[in-house]
C-alpha cells in the first residue's frame, strides 16, 4: 500500500463504500503531509450524524441500498447547477425505453421560452430500483438561460418532478478597478474600536465614521470587520463573533441609541435617563485592558427600551412592518428565541434547559409569546434598527467614495444552542461538531463546537438556507469574506464526546455553493474572499480562482519548507495581508508573543525551547525574504531589534510587490498594538475577542483621532505605494 493511498482491501469494505457514498472521506493528508486513515468507529459515528445507520453489517447493507434507491429512484436531483453562457446536461433517471421532457419556470414566475432538448443517453443500466432497470438520460438546458433561482420541471411518462435550477455566472467578474490593478483597505475588529461617543464597545455608528474617515484621510476602499451576526439578547454575551446565534440576522448589541431616528422624538425626561445611562459606562471607552460587553449591554438595553416605548410615526411603523414581513421566519425564529432566553434564562442553564424541553410548536412557547407581546416586538424592532444602522454605514461608505465599503465576515456556523438550531434542527447534523485536525499552529486540533449544516438537507431543499444567508449578507456589504472557505468543499466533523483529532472530513457540493456566491456577488456588484488557510487541498485555490473568488495570502503563511515565497510569486486572486486575527499583530509576532502566550496557556505539545527555536527560524527566514527582495537592507536585517518598525513597514511594502487584487492593512499594526485578538484552542483562559485597541505602550486609541496619528498615516502611505 502506498503511504498516501487506501488499499484495495480497505476500499472494498462495505463500511468504507457506504462512507464514500455518503460523501465522507475515509482518509486524508494533513498539513505536514502526514497520511491518516479514519477509524471505523469514527466513520460509524459520522454516518450516524448524517442520519445514516451503520451500526451493524446488516444496517450498512440496508443504508447503502436506501441511498442508491433514493438517488436513482428520483427522476432528477433536487438541486441542479447551470452556468450561464454554457449548455448544461441535466441527468435524468428513466426506464429503458423512456425519453424525458422538461420545462422551466423562471425566478420571476414566468415560463422560460427557450427549447429544452432531451437526450436519451446510451441505454446503459445505472441501477435497479424495485426490480425496475434505471438508465441515465438527460435534458439539455440552453446557454441563454438567465441568471436566477429557477424551477426545472422534468416529466417522464406520467411522472413529473421539480428541481431547484440555480443558474449562476461561471465566475464573479473582477471590479473594474481590480482588473488592471488592486484595491486596498483596513482590517478591524469593530467591537475594539471605540470613540468618545461609544457605549464602551465599538458600534455601527463608529463603523460608519470609520469608513468615511478611512476613505477621506487614507484613501482606503474597504474595511474588513469581524462577523456581526446575531447574538444573545441578554447577558452574558458570547465574546466570539464566530459563534453566533443566527448568521442570517444582525447583532443588535452594536446599535448606537442616539443614532436611532426615534431618539429625536424623546422628551426631556427620557433624554436625561439615556444621558445618565451613557455616563455610567462612558469610562469604559478609555479602558485598555478588556472589553466588557455585559456592562455595556446592561445600560444600552435600558436606553433602547426607552426609545422603543416612545413609539414611531405612521410612516416609520409601516417601514417596520415591511421589514418584519420581508424577514419572515428567520426574524420570527430569532425574536421568539430571544423572548424565551429573556424570560426563561440562558439556553445553557441546566436548571431551566428550556431549549431541550420545548420546540417552536410547544404550547409553552406560544403562551409566552401571548403573555409578552411587547417584549417579542421589542426584539423584532431591535433587529430592524440594527439592520438600518449597518445598511447606513455601507451607504455612507459608498457615498464617501469607497469602491467596496464594508467587507463582511461570514462565520463557519452557529452556536449549538442557537435560534437556528432550535427552530430548524433538521438543517443540522446531530451528534457532531465542526473543527479542524491538528496542524503546525494548533497541535491538538480545534473543536469549534458548532453543529454542521447537513449536506443532504441542503441538496434536498435547493440550498435555500445558504442562498438566503449569502443574499442577506450582500444587502449590507460590498464584499463578503467566507471564514474557512474549505467548508464549502469539506468540513472536519468531530463526533460528540471525541477529541478534535478524532474526526473525519465530510464533503459538500462546492460547485453549487460557489455558484450561489457567484450569483449573489454578481447581483450586488460585489467581491467574495475565501479564507483558505490551514490544511487546504491544492485544488481549492484553483477552484476559487476559476470562479472569480479570491483566496487569502497571509505573509507569515506564504512559506514552503522553511523558505518564504517572494511576494511576486503570490496568487493574483487573493486578499493579501501580513497577519490574521489568530496571530499577534506584527510587533507582537516579531517579539514572539505567540510563543510566550502558548506556553503560558499550556498549548504546546513539546518544550517551549523547541517552539521558540522554530519561531526564530521562521523569523530569520522572513528577514531573509525581505532582504533578498530589497524591502530592507543588511543594517536592518542585522539589527532587527532596533529596527522593528522598519521591518513591519517592509512587510507591508512587500504586499504592494504582490499581484494580489486586494491588500489589507491591520489597524492594530498601524497603532503598534501587540496583543492578539484570539488564541485558537482557548476560551476564557485568554480574553479572546475582548481586547480593545491600544498602542505599543498600552494606551487606548480612540476612533476620534485615530486617522490623524502619524503612525497610521505612515502605514496608509505605504498601502498607497507612495515612495
Amino acid at each position: 500500500m502506498s503511504e498516501r493511498t487506501e488499499s484495495e482491501e480497505r476500499l472494498a469494505r462495505p463500511l468504507i463504500q457506504l462512507a464514500k457514498l455518503a460523501g465522507i472521506a475515509t482518509s486524508y493528508v494533513g498539513m505536514s503531509r502526514d497520511y491518516h486513515e479514519i477509524k471505523d468507529d469514527v466513520l460509524v459515528a459520522v454516518l450516524g450524524a448524517l442520519g445514516i445507520d451503520a451500526s451493524s453489517d446488516a444496517a450498512i447493507r440496508q443504508s447503502t441500498k436506501q441511498i442508491l434507491n433514493e438517488r436513482y429512484g428520483r427522476l432528477v436531483a433536487p438541486t441542479v447547477l447551470h452556468n450561464v453562457g454554457s449548455e448544461s446536461h441535466v441527468l435524468v433517471n428513466v426506464g429503458v425505453t423512456d425519453v424525458p421532457s422538461a420545462t422551466i419556470t423562471l425566478e420571476n414566475g414566468e415560463p422560460y421560452r427557450g427549447v429544452i432538448l432531451p437526450d436519451a443517453g446510451d441505454g446503459s443500466i445505472a441501477h435497479t430500483v424495485d426490480d425496475r432497470f434505471v438508465v441515465t438520460a438527460s435534458v439539455v438546458v440552453p446557454a441563454d438561460l438567465p441568471e436566477g433561482y429557477h424551477t426545472l420541471h422534468v416529466t417522464v411518462g406520467d411522472r413529473t418532478e421539480d428541481a431547484m435550477l440555480i443558474s449562476a455566472p461561471a465566475k464573479v467578474e473582477l471590479l473594474d478597478e481590480m482588473k488592471h490593478g488592486h484595491l486596498w483597505g483596513w482590517m478591524a475588529q469593530l467591537y475594539s474600536l471605540r470613540s468618545s461617543k461609544s457605549w464602551g464597545v465599538g458600534d455601527f455608528e463608529d463603523l460608519s465614521n470609520l469608513l468615511i474617515e478611512a476613505k477621506r484621510k487614507t484613501g482606503a476602499d474597504f474595511t474588513l470587520i469581524n462577523p456581526v451576526h446575531a447574538a444573545e439578547p441578554v447577558s452574558p454575551l458570547t465574546p466570539s463573533p464566530y459563534l453566533p446565534v443566527s448568521r442570517s440576522l444582525v447583532n443588535f448589541t452594536y446599535i448606537r441609541p442616539e443614532a436611532i431616528e426615534e431618539y429625536r422624538l424623546l422628551g426631556a425626561e427620557s433624554l436625561d435617563e439615556i444621558r445618565k445611562l451613557f455616563e455610567s459606562i462612558e469610562p469604559l471607552n478609555n479602558k485598555a485592558e478588556k472589553i466588557d460587553r455585559d456592562v455595556m449591554w446592561h445600560a444600552k438595553m435600558q436606553a433602547l427600551w426607552i426609545i422603543f416605548k416612545a413609539g414611531r410615526t405612521s410612516a416609520r411603523q409601516r417601514e417596520f412592518a415591511d421589514f418584519c414581513a420581508k424577514s419572515g421566519e428567520d426574524l420570527e425564529a430569532y425574536a421568539t428565541w430571544c423572548l424565551c432566553y429573556d424570560k426563561w434564562g440562558s439556553a445553557e442553564d441546566v436548571a431551566t434547559n428550556w431549549i431541550h424541553r420545548y420546540t417552536k410548536e410547544s404550547p409553552e412557547v406560544q403562551a409566552l409569546r401571548e403573555q409578552f407581546p411587547d417584549t417579542l416586538n421589542f426584539y423584532r424592532w431591535l433587529e430592524w434598527i440594527a439592520t438600518e444602522q449597518l445598511d447606513r454605514a455601507q451607504r455612507n461608505a459608498r457615498n464617501a467614495g469607497m469602491r467596496i465599503g464594508v467587507m463582511a465576515d461570514m462565520a463557519v456556523g452557529v452556536h449549538p444552542l442557537s435560534s437556528e438550531v432550535w427552530w430548524c434542527p433538521e438543517r443540522f447534523a446531530k451528534g457532531a461538531t465542526v473543527g479542524a485536525p491538528p496542524d503546525m499552529f494548533n497541535q491538538q486540533g480545534q473543536d469549534w463546537s458548532q453543529p454542521p449544516l447537513n449536506p443532504i438537507y441542503l441538496d434536498r431543499t435547493g440550498y435555500k438556507v445558504y442562498r438566503d444567508m449569502v443574499h442577506n449578507m450582500f444587502t449590507h456589504a460590498g464584499a463578503v469574506r467566507i471564514d474557512h472557505i474549505l467548508g464549502l468543499f469539506r468540513l472536519w466533523w468531530i463526533p460528540s464526546g471525541r477529541k478534535a483529532d478524532d474526526g473525519a472530513y465530510v464533503h459538500y457540493d462546492s460547485d453549487v455553493m460557489l455558484g450561489i456566491l457567484a450569483l449573489e456577488a454578481s447581483r450586488a456588484d460585489g467581491v467574495v474572499v475565501g479564507e483558505d488557510l490551514g490544511v487546504v487541498p491544492a485544488h481549492v485555490a484553483s477552484s476559487l480562482s476559476s470562479h472569480g473568488l479570491l483566496g487569502c495570502a497571509v505573509e507569515w503563511f506564504e512559506q514552503f519548507d522553511g523558505t518564504f515565497r517572494s511576494p511576486a510569486d503570490w496568487r493574483e486572486y487573493a486578499l493579501a495581508s501580513v497577519n490574521t486575527h489568530d496571530l499577534p499583530p506584527a510587533a507582537g509576532y516579531l517579539e514572539l508573543e505567540h510563543v510566550k502566550l502558548r506556553e503560558r496557556l499550556g498549548l504546546l505539545e513539546g518544550p517551549k525551547e523547541d517552539f521558540e527555536r522554530s519561531a526564530m527560524a521562521e523569523q530569520n527566514a522572513m528577514i531573509t525574504m525581505l532582504l533578498n527582495n530589497g524591502y530592507i537592507d543588511k543594517e536592518i536585517a542585522d539589527h532587527r531589534e532596533e529596527h522593528e518598525k522598519d521591518i513591519i513597514a517592509a512587510q507591508y511594502r512587500a504586499l504592494n510587490g504582490s499581484p494580489c487584487k486586494l491588500l489589507a492593512a491591520s489597524i492594530t499594526d498601524a497603532v503598534g498594538e501587540k496583543r492578539t485578538q484570539n488564541q485558537p484552542g482557548t476560551n476564557n483562559e485568554y480574553p479572546n475577542w475582548r481586547v480593545p485597541l491600544a498602542d505599543a505602550e498600552g494606551n487606548t486609541v480612540l476612533l476620534d483621532t485615530m486617522f490623524d496619528r502619524a503612525d497610521v498615516k505612515e502605514l496608509a502611505a505605504i498601502m498607497r505605494n507612495e515612495k
